[in-house]
């Protein structure tokens, strides 16, 4: 059976509105996609570090309760976890306040067993990060080696907007990797100035990687890939409760989609149909608008449970 294999960071949500605290759940990007993963049934692993306290211990717990194999998060001794502050906006847009022990970034794993058409998830400042990089890019050439799929999110906060220059030679190396990449607007904007998804796919990705999904709130996603294509979809309209999680979640429907859809890494150089694209980005949608609906970075246990009926 095919799994997903993911590298992040992990951290503790604080969530504000109106300026008061309303709720705290774990947290992280490729973290948010794999604990969605997991409900939905998918066999996941995460790699990462968890602080030495009772949020890491918390943060684990969780993993597990959610069928994702943890037992490749690490804790270092006198290591304190994480913690992001979210403060939700009248659209329940966040921004973001960041706390962190640096000694925290140390990663330490063996590689796990990868197979081919597995599929690697990673992203974020996480990928980028000089101080865990020599451990990322080890699983990311094992990953390759193996025959997996390698699936980056950018996801690149502005408030990591001064590290950009010394970051920039690891991004590219990670699009290189990359099978499919997907990155925001925001993102664009803070890595390279540019806000048009044309522009950021000719000029920055398209050399690197033929397939770039660009995201833009609730404005149309663009999906460029092989031989040209480019197609635009209408992202439905849904009442939020929080958009924290949702581009992790539109990645973790991607991921789902190309599982249900029996999409390999032959597939993919081949280059996917308008029609395997179209199911892909329905997917994407289904679990972003699930996980906005309430104030977690996930999709319901519910609709985790609903999606396992049609999985093949």
């Amino acid at each position: 059976m095919r799994k997903v294999i993911g590298i992040g960071e992990t951290m503790l949500d604080i969530i504000f509105k109106n300026s008061k605290p309303i709720e705290a759940v774990p947290g992280g990007s490729t973290f948010n996609a794999i604990v969605s993963l997991g409900r939905a049934g998918v066999p996941c692993t995460f790699f990462s570090e968890a602080g030495n306290d009772r949020v890491g211990e918390y943060i684990k717990e969780f993993l597990r309760d959610n069928g994702v194999d943890a037992d490749n998060v690490t804790t270092l001794p006198g290591s304190k976890s994480p913690v992001s502050l979210a403060f939700l906006n009248e659209r329940n847009e966040a921004d973001y306040v960041f706390y962190r022990d640096t000694q925290h970034d140390h990663l330490d794993f063996s590689f796990p067993d990868i197979q081919p058409d597995d599929i690697v998830l990673f992203g974020s400042f996480y990928a980028v990060n000089p101080a865990v990089r020599p451990q990322v890019e080890g699983l990311l050439e094992y990953a390759r080696s193996r025959g997996a799929i390698i699936y980056y999110d950018i996801n690149f906060r502005p408030s990591h907007q001064n590290d950009v220059m010394r970051a920039t030679p690891n991004l590219i190396e990670n699009l290189e990797f990359a099978d499919i990449v997907r990155g925001s607007r925001d993102d664009f904007n803070v890595v390279y100035k540019i806000d048009s998804a044309d522009k950021a796919y000719n000029a920055e990705i398209s050399f690197y990687c033929k397939r770039l999904i660009y995201t833009d709130g609730a404005r149309p996603t663009v999906v460029f890939s092989d031989g040209g294509l480019r197609r635009e979809y209408v992202t439905p309209p849904t009442e939020t409760v929080s958009t924290i999680g949702a581009g992790d979640n539109f990645n973790a429907g991607i991921i789902y989609g190309m599982l249900r859809d029996g999409i390999c890494r032959a597939d993919i150089e081949r280059g996917l149909t308008p029609e395997q694209w179209d199911s892909l980005v329905d997917c994407a949608q289904q679990f972003a608008a699930d996980c906005c609906k309430d104030i977690f970075n996930y999709v319901s246990k519910e609709f985790g449970k609903g999606l396992l009926k049609v999985k093949r």
